[in-house]
């Protein structure tokens, strides 16, 4: 017996107000409206919800009964709709993010923090891994978005490039060209590695191969099965070298220092489903497209930023390779 909101709307109004000519006022519309709409519905559910008298009316038991669940009814469809309403404009919901990235500075901590503050109520989940992981997880949507870095191009998914980071050799401070500005591979040929069996360990271990291969060297790259913070206590410790983006030199840690590597640069792109309708991942999205935009028209984060706008594809390495 099908009816419409409205209509529990009237039956909750007459009762408020005593009477369909009241209720009829206080909603704009002809008495002669409610109370035929109001019978009708009375037909359908085969009992009367109102008493009727010349001084107006009243509910019967089985009114009292409606009005209450249709009261509860209305909140229920009310908060519904503000939510829905919410979630639609981007303000309300989650996005499910895999990172390839430190988050300790530069462009990623600048994007989180600003969506943070313009859409409070969206949750923000994170998920380290590979690439290969996350595209995984982002074609299954389980991700709505990855942060990778390289210039490979995903079936399935769209992507675009975002930002840049200068690679950073980790030195311990006891270390020949600690006290340098930059160093080139050249300068570190010939020295022990290592990096983590966590990602992006894989990549960096592919990347330092193919760096020093063009050399001339077989670079000495052990894997250890640490994560960062211990990874740079063992470089502090004189177990290696490591290398890293630019990101993480936004932490501090004792016993190491950063030093720029000339020429190398990380490009970063965002990957994600090509039907991902999420609003919340897509007002993520716009502002990532838009910060990428001031960035590179005012050239945040100076020399990184410069340097990538300028950098041709030979000078753009991909580790993911």
């Amino acid at each position: 017996m099908p009816f419409e909101i409205r209509h529990i709307r009237y039956v909750i109004a007459a009762a408020d107000h005593g009477s369909f000519r009241r209720a009829a006022a206080a909603l704009g519309i002809q008495e002669s409206a409610i109370s035929r709409r109001i019978r009708d519905l009375e037909d359908r559910l085969g009992a009367p919800l109102f008493t009727r008298s010349a001084g107006g009316v009243q509910l019967t038991q089985a009114g009292r009964q409606f009005v209450q669940r249709g009261r509860k009814a209305l909140s229920q469809i009310g908060m519904a709709r503000a939510e829905v309403s919410a979630i639609g404009r981007g303000e309300d919901g989650e996005v499910r993010i895999g990172i390839f990235s430190s988050l300790a500075s530069g462009f990623l901590a600048d994007l989180f923090q600003a969506f943070g503050q313009r859409y409070k109520a969206v949750k923000l989940s994170f998920a380290d891994g590979n690439p290969a992981e996350h595209v995984a997880a982002v074609r299954q949507r389980q991700l709505d978005v990855a942060f990778l870095t390289g210039l490979t191009s995903w079936p399935d998914c769209q992507s675009q490039h975002l930002w840049t980071e200068r690679i950073f050799a980790v030195l311990p401070l006891h270390h020949p060209h600690a006290d340098d500005m930059e160093v080139t591979f050249g300068d570190l040929a010939g020295e022990p590695f290592i990096v983590s069996e966590s990602a992006p360990g894989e990549e960096i271990h592919d990347y330092l191969v193919q760096r020093l291969a063009d050399l001339g060297h077989h670079p000495e790259i052990q894997q250890q099965a640490v994560g960062r913070d211990n990874l740079m206590q063992l470089v502090a410790l004189g177990r290696g070298l490591t290398v890293t983006s630019e990101a993480t030199t936004g932490t501090q840690f004792p016993g190491v220092v950063f030093r720029p590597i000339v020429g190398e640069i990380l490009p970063f792109r965002a990957v994600w489903a090509s039907r991902n309708d999420n609003p919340a991942f897509l007002r993520l999205l716009d502002l990532a497209r838009s910060m990428a935009r001031v960035d590179q028209s005012f050239g945040i984060n100076g020399s990184a930023k410069s340097a990538a706008l300028h950098a041709g594809p030979s000078q753009t390495p991909d580790p993911s390779r």
